[in-house]
């Protein structure tokens, strides 16, 4: 499976990079370049690391995912994982991260959707 990534400017200087697929050996050097590309265009004031859409991420893409934080921080930025998938979100838990990259909560599908009404009849 291949990765793509999109990236979306948010309310308040935040950047939101999106990746969708799967971030492994031959695909996690293209978080970093988003990473990198973000910050050589400016400095955000937050950019969040939107893993929703994630379905798998082995070590060398965690370790990517470190490296952009790592080049943020210095550069003053704080890099955030938001929406982690329940993949992404057991990975970081399970290698000590989850709180480096803001301790978010997992994201599951439907949560917090408004229960469809039932029409009587329909």
């Amino acid at each position: 499976m291949s990765l793509s990534i999109v990236k979306s400017v948010l309310p308040g200087g935040v950047i939101e990079i999106a990746p969708r697929g799967e971030i492994d050996v031959d695909t996690a050097y293209e978080v970093r370049e988003a990473i990198a590309e973000v910050l050589a265009k400016g400095l955000p004031s937050r950019i969040e690391l939107n893993m929703r859409l994630v379905t798998f991420i082995d070590s060398v893409g965690i370790s990517a995912m470190v490296a952009g934080f790592q080049t943020a921080e210095v550069s003053g930025v704080k890099l955030v994982v938001t929406e982690p998938s329940r993949f992404v979100h057991r990975q970081l838990w399970v290698t000590g991260l989850l709180g480096l990259f803001g301790a978010p909560e997992p994201y599951f599908a439907g949560a917090g959707a408004p229960t469809p009404e039932v029409l009587p009849g329909a």
